[in-house]
Order: C-alpha cells, then structure tokens, then sequence
C-alpha cells in the first residue's frame, strides 16, 4: 500500500481540514478597504474561528492589520489568553455574572445590558480592585440580548455614573443585514441611540460582514466582520464584484481501501445506494461524527485527482464510500470534500444548499478530532 503523504501532514488520521492562511490575509485586506481612514477592524473568532481553529488564526489576523477580537464565551476568550493573545478581546455573548471576574483579571471586554451585569461588575471591582471593561449591547430588532433602544441612553448614563466600571464601547447586531429596509430600520434606532450619548473615546460598531461591504453610510469607528474572513459570503454581497473573498477551508481524505462490487449490490447502511454495474468503489475514514451530516448522502461529490467522483450509500460514524470506477486511483490518494483539486472545487455552499441550512452552520459542524492543517 503507498500512502502519499504531504509534507506538511502529521497526524494519526487519514482526514483533515485544510486552512490557507494565505486566503485568511487576502480577505481581511478585502474588507479594510471598505473602512474608513482610523476605523478599527473587529474579527470574530467564536466558535473557534467558525471550525477553522481561533489559536492559529488569531495572530495571523493580527498580523494582518485585526485590532479586536470577538468570542461567543469568557472560556473561548481565556482560550485565547492562555495562547499569548494579548490583543482586545470582547465576549459578544451573555456573561453569567459569576464570570465577571474571571473575563475583568485577564483583560477581557463583556457586553452588558442590565442592573445585574452592573452589579456584577461592582462586585468584581471591590474584590479585584479591576474596573471591568464593558461594551453596552442595544437590542435594535435582533430580540435576543441588549437593551431596548428607548432605555439605552439612560443605561449607558447609568454605567457612565459608575467609577468601578470602564465603558469601552456600545453596539448593536443586525438581524437581517441581507434585507436593506429592516436593516436600514435598526440603524436608525442605534443612531438615535448614539446621537444622543457622549461617545468620545468610545468604540461605536454595528457593521456585520454584509454590512461592510453593502453599507457604507452605517461606518462607525469599528466594524465586525465573522463569515467574510473565512472567505464565505453572505447572500447580500454574493456576486457582487468586491470584496473578492477567498474560501479558507478545504476538507480532505485519504483512500483507505479500494474495492470492486458486482452489479447490484447495495453499500452502507441500508443499502440506500445499489450498483448498476460492476463498481470501484472507494472508502475514506470521514463520517457523520466529524460533522459532515448523514443527510448529505448519496448527495455530494469528491474531487479525486481533478475529476468528480460521486459519494454513494448512507454516510456512517467514521467513514464514507465513493464510486471511483471512471477514475484513476489507488489507496493512499487524496479525495477532496470541501476545496479545490484541478479545475474542480466544491464549496460549502453547495452542502448547505441540500441540507437547507447556512455555510458556517457546516463549517463550525467539523469537529475537532478532524486535525487543522495550516498552509499557504
């Protein structure tokens, strides 16, 4: 059996996610473009960079010109801390106020919208002798968090009052960025929001990935971007000439066994796919529990070689089959799930598209146990 090993590769499995760094610096000087001359650019890396693995590509936005994190959890903002990130760091989510202190001891921004979060962040000053470093969070349609926009001026002046609290910033999140009327609707709250605040020396930020680049009369000081950095676009700038996004991710195995089935027989679990003719099949080691869904199956295609090749039968725990009968190939070849091969590509998009879901939904899906392998 030859196995052709990259270089680069040391793991255990004969199955990764591929991320080129290179596409991760392309797209963040992409959106820099769009903002103004000082505005600060906010990179969201929850959910572990969306699957591409937030401690590797974290300095490499920051390198890249990034001047603010943002993290879902005070644990992925620790993660962070605990690998020398020193940069800015704000937790876009709900902190528990018993977790006020923890996020205040390692410099790490919370978002607030209550009298709890206020006390909770008195309590932590008189024990840690910190001021916690907050960000107003106003609700101007997404109802999930925030503060409604007709009680946030008397919110931020409220905090602002408080000498055991450090106000960096105020922000709201779009919900539909995608639709311009709605959108159009939660800026204007915001704004009447900030108009009628003292916003000197604050970061005031509202713009999305879509946002960004469809947007430009809704710039602020700073703009966050999440999906765009991996190179996925969100519907509203899909086609649309800049920014020129460059997919990060690519999604790979190694052909473990090659093997020949009679004309109809079935393969995997249910035998959901049967063969028409004498068949090639082959079996990479990727399955259902490193999130590349069961629904998927008898759905999507492989690159092997630079040619399609066809997933056939029910996707199992650890591993799927594809027919391989027009192409050629041996155990040890790459097949590519997610990414390009030759003039082939498959993009995450076209996965969502058949489960009915969103492309990051996937990416975050891969787990961890598939290895991150960086490249350029």
């Amino acid at each position: 059996m030859k196995f052709n090993r990259a270089s680069f590769l040391n793991t255990h499995r004969d199955a990764w996610v591929e991320v080129n760094l290179d596409c991760i610096e392309h797209n963040i000087l992409e959106f820099k473009k769009y903002l103004k001359k000082d505005a600060k650019l906010f990179a969201v890396v929850k959910a572990d960079a969306y699957g591409h693995g937030a401690v590797m590509i974290a300095p490499v936005l920051l390198a890249s010109g990034v001047d603010f994190l943002g993290v879902s959890s005070v644990d992925e903002g620790l993660q962070l801390r605990e690998n020398d990130i020193t940069a800015p760091i704000l937790v876009l989510g709900a902190v528990p106020v018993w977790s006020f202190d923890r996020a205040a001891q390692n410099n790490i921004s919370v978002s607030v919208f209550s009298d709890e979060h206020i006390e909770a962040c008195r309590q932590t000053y008189e024990k840690l002798k910190i001021k916690p470093k907050v960000h107003v969070k106003i609700d101007t349609g997404m109802n999930r968090i925030g503060v409604r926009p007709d009680k946030a001026v008397e919110f931020i002046e409220k905090i602002r009052a408080c000498d055991f609290i450090e106000l960096e910033g105020i922000f709201t999140h779009f919900a539909t960025a995608e639709t311009e009327s709605y959108a159009c609707e939660q800026y204007e709250q915001f704004k009447s929001v900030v108009d009628n605040v003292d916003t000197k020396g604050l970061l005031v930020h509202c713009c999305n990935t879509a946002a960004v680049a469809c947007y430009k009369d809704f710039d602020y000081n700073m703009a966050r971007v999440g999906i765009g950095i991996y190179g996925l676009q969100p519907d509203l700038i899909k086609g649309a000439k800049e920014p020129f996004l460059k997919p990060a991710m690519s999604l790979k195995g190694r052909i473990t066994n090659i093997h020949i089935a009679d004309a109809d027989e079935g393969v995997s679990y249910s035998h959901t796919f049967e063969t028409v003719r004498k068949t090639k099949i082959a079996t990479i080691p990727i399955g259902y529990a490193d999130g590349v869904f069961r629904g998927l199956s008898n759905k999507i295609y492989g690159i092997i070689n630079g040619k399609k090749v066809k997933q056939i039968g029910n996707i199992t725990m650890d591993q799927m089959m594809f027919d391989i009968t027009d192409c050629d190939a041996q155990e040890g070849d790459i097949i590519t799930l997610l990414g390009r091969d030759g003039e082939e590509y498959i993009g995450v998009d076209e996965w969502a598209k058949i489960l009915g879901t969103i492309h990051y939904e996937l990416t975050c899906a891969l787990r961890v146990r598939l290895p991150r392998v960086y490249t350029r």
